[in-house]
């Protein structure tokens, strides 16, 4: 399966359809072996107690690529707080990718993820090149997680 991010557009709308990368545990092993230098979007989650996944970060990275930044965010020793740092130590951490190398189709993607999971406070902004943006998700997991 090829993974990465395509677009549609339709008048002053776009339609992004998304094809993860399978879903995978957060070591640097799987990590160095899986996935590669190339720009792209992620998503990071922690598994709890009762074995339901948890987002922990979405986001888009440019230069140095995914496997650089998914390195970095998900290893306890390169953590910038004591609370993530806690988080990723006691737990499972898996994480899935889209290669994309285009910045304003990575800033709607990320946009239009945050802007639904954290409505009240998304972070940062669309390309601005669109009225509407929809997105469609195509994933080898039926990944189900837990706000």
């Amino acid at each position: 399966m090829e993974y990465g991010i395509s677009a549609r557009e339709r008048g002053k709308n776009v339609y992004y359809l998304i094809n993860w990368s399978p879903l995978a545990p957060a070591d640097r092993w799987t990590i160095n072996a899986r996935v590669p230098s190339i720009a792209g979007v992620y998503e990071i989650y922690w598994m709890d107690e009762r074995k339901h996944l948890r987002m922990l970060s979405v986001g888009d990275t440019h230069y140095g690529g995914l496997r650089t930044e998914l390195r970095r965010l998900t290893d306890p020793e390169l953590s910038a707080t004591r609370q993530l740092r806690q988080i990723l130590e006691d737990n499972e951490i898996w994480f899935r990718y889209a290669p994309s190398n285009s910045p304003p189709v990575m800033s709607d993607i990320v946009w239009f993820f945050r802007k639904t999971y954290f409505p009240e406070n998304p972070g940062v902004f669309h390309s601005g090149r669109y009225e509407k943006i929809f997105l469609q998700e195509s994933e080898p997991n039926k990944l189900i997680w837990v706000g």
